[in-house]
């Protein structure tokens, strides 16, 4: 018996994959690599934001003035300062009634510009969900089939032995330890992802709330 299962592996089993089967594996293949990639370009990027936001709120709470802050257009912290800067320069010597008033235009400007924020930072986020939704039942589809396809081939060849079976059904189930490999990562890595999310906007809205107090205070308005 040992003789007859050596030949069986991954191997064998891409060796006897039909266009089906081969369709299925190039899915689990693209959505894999789909969210590898998401995961590794996220996790480089929230690592580089956390940095560069404690490095900007340090220079934020040493600065004198907000005139003096240098601005990095690609930082959230930064843009949010950069859109109260907007607001006030706008501002000056505008009637600004109509719009609701100085607070009004500057809340809004914030809050658009934090909404800006958080669409880039859920970027991506829909294919790991997708990947962690769909790769399971992709690769219970190719599992079943599989078992299909083998037992056709068993049924025509007249043995049904368990030798014959346990291989067969066995690269199979190939397909479903893919689609769980696929979609465990994206699961958790989404997961990871909408928490650190909304931890970001909450440090946007306290940024933008202490922003919005000190640019009332420098510039007089209420």
């Amino acid at each position: 018996m040992e003789h007859n299962l050596e030949g069986f592996g991954f191997a064998h089993f891409l060796g006897q994959c039909d266009t089906v089967g081969k369709t299925v594996l190039v899915l689990l293949l693209l959505l894999s690599i789909a969210s590898w990639y998401l995961i590794v370009t996220r996790l480089l990027a929230n690592w580089l934001d956390k940095r560069r936001a404690a490095a900007f709120e340090a220079e934020f709470e040493r600065a004198s003035s907000l005139d003096t802050l240098p601005l990095d257009k690609n930082h959230a912290l930064a843009a949010l300062v950069q859109e109260a800067r907007s607001v006030a320069a706008n501002a000056a010597g505008r009637e600004l009634s109509a719009a609701g008033g100085f607070a009004e235009v500057l809340t809004r400007s914030l809050n658009n510009a934090i909404d800006a924020e958080m669409m880039r930072a859920e970027h991506g986020l829909t294919i790991l969900a997708t990947a962690g939704s769909a790769a399971p039942y992709i690769g219970l589809f190719g599992t079943v089939w599989g078992i299909y396809h083998a037992l056709v081939q068993i049924g025509m060849s007249g043995q049904g032995t368990l030798d014959k079976v346990a291989g067969p059904v066995g690269e199979a189930l190939i397909m479903t330890a893919l689609g769980l490999a696929v979609a465990i990562p994206a699961v958790l890595a989404y997961n990871a992802f909408q928490r650190r999310n909304r931890m970001w906007l909450n440090r946007l809205e306290s940024f933008a709330h202490r922003l919005y107090l000190r640019l009332a205070v420098e510039h007089g308005q209420g």
